[in-house]
C-alpha cells in the first residue's frame, strides 16, 4: 500500500527567502520521505533476522506463502517460543530432507524451511544452508537454555529479550533505510538542480527566439515540473519501491485526494488552461472582478497581478478562469472620452471646431481614427459635449493622453475667447408644491 501525502508549508519568517535552495529541496523531498516512513512497506526488506531473546540467529528471505521476510521471521520465532518454555527438553537443531525440500527441526518439530531463493541469496545449496542454520540455531538455543536456567529465569530473560529484539529490529531497519533515504535525497537534489538549469536555459533560448512571454512561461513550467516528477519516481526507485506500484497507488489515492484537495487541483487545472487558451498574456492589463492590474506571472496555482499603485495581488486561477475578464490591452489601441460643458450663449459650431482641433493636436492622440466631437446632452443651463479619441491602450499612456486632451481643449477655448459655463450664474428653479390657500 502506498500512502500519498501532500505537504503545505506555512508562511515562514520574513528574513528567510521562500525560494532558498534548501527550502525548495525540502518541499519536494519531505512528501517522499513521509510517504515512505508512513507506509507499512517500511519494515519490509529483502531479508529479515530471526531472533532468540533479541539476539540474531540467521536471516531469511521472502517465503513461499508471502513476500514479507519479516512475517516469515516472526513465524519462525513463534514456533521456537513454545520449545523454549521447557529448556530441559530441548533437543539439538538438525537439518532434515523432506519431499518438499530441506528444513531445520528442533526436537523433531520443523521450525523453518529452506527455500531455493534462500540458497540462491546465500550463494550455496539448500542442504548446506540448512546445516548452517541448524548449527546457528543450535548454538542460540543452548545459550537461551542457559539464560533461562540462570538468574531471573524465563521471565527476566524474555523481558530483556523483547527489548533487545525491538532495538535490534529498529537498528536493522535504520541501517537499511538510511542509505536509501540519502540516495533519494541526492536524486531529488540533482533533479531539482537539473530542472532549474533547464528552466534557465529555456529562458535564454526563448528570449532570443520567442516573443510571446506566455508561451515561454507555459513551456518552462511544464518542463520544470516534468523533470521534478521524473526525479520523484527515480527517488522512489532508490528507496526500494517499484515505481509502477507507486504510480498505481498515487492514482488510486488521487481519487480521495481529488475530493479533499479539489480547490488546489481546480487552481492547477485552471492554470494550465489559462496558459494554453491564453485569454490574456503576461504584461496585459486586465480587470478580474473588482481587481485591476498588470499581469506579471501566470503560475500553476495563482495569477500574479500588480495594481497601478504598486501592490501585488495573487488571484487563484480558478477564480480568474471562471470570472468575467476585461482585457484592456488585448488591442494596442483604446478609445478614450472626455466631457465638457458649453453655455447656450456661445457659437456652438465654432466651439466644436476648436475642440476638435485641440483634441487632434493633443499629445498621444492618434490621427487615424480622428477624434470625434458630439453634443451629448442639452441641459437646463449648459450643453454637454463629449470628445472621443484613440490612444495607446496602456493605462499610463491612456490616462496621460486624456489629461493632455483636457488641457489642450481648455487652452484653445480660452485662446479663442469661448467662455465656459460659470457655475455661479446657474438658475435654480424651485417649484411651489404647497396646497392653494
Amino acid at each position: 500500500m502506498v500512502i500519498a501525502i501532500t505537504v503545505a508549508f506555512p508562511p515562514l519568517c520574513a528574513p528567510i527567502r521562500a525560494n532558498a535552495w534548501w527550502l525548495q529541496t525540502a518541499r519536494w523531498l519531505l512528501p517522499v520521505l513521509l510517504a515512505v516512513f508512513c507506509s507499512p512497506a517500511l519494515a519490509q526488506g529483502d531479508v529479515a533476522t530471526v531472533r532468540i531473546d533479541g539476539r540474531g540467529v540467521f536471516q531469511v528471505g521472502p517465503g513461499a506463502e508471502d513476500g514479507d521476510p519479516a512475517a516469515r521471521a516472526r513465524r519462525v520465532e513463534e514456533r521456537l517460543s513454545p520449545l523454549l518454555g521447557n529448556p530441559d527438553a530441548l533437543a539439538p537443531a538438525a537439518p532434515r530432507r523432506t519431499t518438499a525440500g530441506w528444513s531445520v527441526t528442533v526436537s523433531g518439530i520443523p521450525v523453518v524451511s529452506v527455500t531455493p531463493r534462500d540458497a540462491e541469496d546465500a550463494f550455496t545449496t539448500e542442504a548446506d544452508l540448512a546445516r548452517q542454520w541448524a548449527a546457528a540455531l543450535d548454538t542460540a538455543l543452548q545459550s537461551a537454555r542457559e539464560r533461562r536456567l540462570g538468574w531471573g529465569g524465563r521471565f527476566v530473560t524474555e523481558t530483556r529479550g523483547s527489548g533487545e529484539a525491538a532495538i535490534g529490529r529498529l537498528a536493522e531497519s535504520v541501517s537499511r533505510i538510511i542509505p536509501r533515504v540519502l540516495a533519494a535525497a541526492i536524486v531529488i537534489a540533482l533533479f531539482w538542480l537539473l530542472a532549474r538549469g533547464v528552466r534557465g536555459l529555456l529562458r535564454l533560448i526563448f528570449r532570443r527566439t520567442v516573443e510571446d512571454v506566455t508561451v515561454e512561461s507555459l513551456v518552462k513550467q511544464l518542463t520544470y515540473y516534468a523533470i521534478i516528477t521524473l526525479g520523484f519516481f527515480v527517488a522512489v526507485d532508490a528507496l526500494g519501491f517499484d515505481p509502477t506500484t507507486v504510480a498505481a497507488g498515487l492514482g488510486l489515492s488521487g481519487i480521495v485526494l481529488g475530493f479533499a484537495l479539489k480547490d488546489i487541483l481546480s487552481n492547477f487545472v485552471s492554470g494550465l488552461l489559462l496558459l494554453t487558451l491564453r485569454p490574456f498574456r503576461i504584461g496585459d492589463q486586465i480587470v478580474v472582478g473588482d481587481l485591476e492590474g498588470s499581469v506579471e506571472k501566470i503560475e500553476l496555482r495563482a495569477t500574479r497581478l500588480r495594481a497601478y499603485d504598486g501592490r501585488v495581488m495573487l488571484v487563484p486561477n480558478a477564480e480568474v478562469f471562471t470570472s468575467r475578464i476585461v482585457n484592456n490591452t488585448a488591442d494596442p489601441l483604446r478609445r478614450g472620452a472626455v466631457a465638457l460643458w458649453l453655455g447656450y450663449d456661445v457659437d456652438v459650431d465654432r466651439a466644436l471646431d476648436v475642440i476638435r482641433n485641440a483634441a487632434l493636436r493633443a499629445t498621444g492622440v492618434l490621427e487615424s481614427p480622428p477624434p470625434a466631437v458630439r453634443i451629448d446632452d442639452l441641459g437646463q443651463d449648459d450643453i454637454r459635449v463629449e470628445v472621443t479619441f484613440w490612444a495607446d491602450s496602456q493605462r499610463s499612456d491612456y490616462k496621460n493622453t486624456a489629461a493632455a486632451v483636457r488641457a489642450a481643449i481648455l487652452d484653445n477655448l480660452v485662446a479663442s475667447g469661448i467662455s465656459l459655463p460659470d457655475p455661479s450664474t446657474r438658475t435654480v428653479t424651485v417649484k411651489d408644491t404647497s396646497p392653494d390657500k
